[in-house]
């Protein structure tokens, strides 16, 4: 690969710039409450944001890849951040977003192509499985240091609200990502430290871990138990039940939103 080609595959794409441009402008509006309906612009600042980081989780696992031994990532466009160069474009972020709009849950998406045969050594393929998910505790953890830092003054309740959901979304991601089940993150940071005759059964059913996961969260009993752990976390973090329900409800602009939240955001 001489050096132009290489420069030019690891270019960011004008499609994640693009997203980066709806991301800042949609928050600016957010914050000063430019919009006309702030429930549709926090929708496209949630929106835009969440794909963001849906990026940025799958950009972290081909750098790790490379770091560690794969350079077919490199030509695959993986590194330049655009979404559409994907080897499942329909799990990485179409099904993410519909789950995001359908029920405001940050949904592991998959994914880029790694080739496992490139890469020597246990910790190399554990850190690869792990990179993605670690880059939604960050995003995470910058959505909250406002409230756990204590630096809300200031703040308009509308972005106040919004980042609440938005980390709801990243610790949900991060959450489900680290599951030891076949076909998710968890499980490609445990594997290389199993038994080959192990891994040999769980195989044939790695493809379906995905959707077994999503099928078990419409089970009451399941949803109930996660999303207990999912609130506690958050109220660790500072990120009360209220700022993120109503950040919840803002964002679904094509419903009407609680008085509670609509009059704290002055709608």
């Amino acid at each position: 690969m001489t050096t132009a080609t290489a420069r030019r595959d690891r270019r960011i794409s004008p499609v994640f710039l693009g997203i980066l441009a709806v991301m800042a402008v949609s928050g600016w509006a957010v914050w000063t409450d430019f919009a006309a309906s702030p429930g549709l612009a926090v929708f496209l600042f949630v929106t835009a944001s969440w794909v963001v980081s849906l990026c940025l989780h799958e950009y972290a696992h081909a750098r790790t890849a490379l770091h560690s031994g794969d350079a077919s990532v490199e030509a695959r466009g993986y590194l330049t951040l655009n979404p559409l160069k994907y080897a499942h474009a329909l799990l990485s972020i179409v099904l993410p977003v519909l789950f995001v709009i359908m029920g405001g849950i940050g949904l592991p998406g998959g994914a880029v192509f790694i080739d496992r045969g490139r890469i020597r050594g246990r910790w190399k393929h554990s850190l690869i499985s792990a990179a993605g998910p670690l880059t939604n505790v960050l995003f995470a953890v910058v959505c909250t240091a406002p409230f756990w830092l204590g630096a809300l003054d200031g703040v308009p309740m509308a972005f106040r609200f919004a980042l609440g959901f938005l980390a709801l979304l990243q610790v949900t991601a991060a959450l489900l990502n680290l599951l030891p089940v076949p076909g998710l993150d968890g499980y490609g940071v445990v594997e290389p430290w199993l038994s080959y005759n192990f891994r040999r059964k769980i195989e044939p059913y790695a493809p379906y871990g995905f959707f077994i996961v999503i099928a078990l969260l419409f089970v009451p009993v399941v949803n109930d138990a996660f999303f207990d752990v999912i609130d506690a976390l958050l109220r660790g973090l500072g990120v009360s039940d209220a700022e993120r329900y109503c950040g919840w409800e803002l964002y679904r602009f094509w419903q009407e939103s609680p008085e509670l939240c609509t009059a704290a955001v002055g709608g």
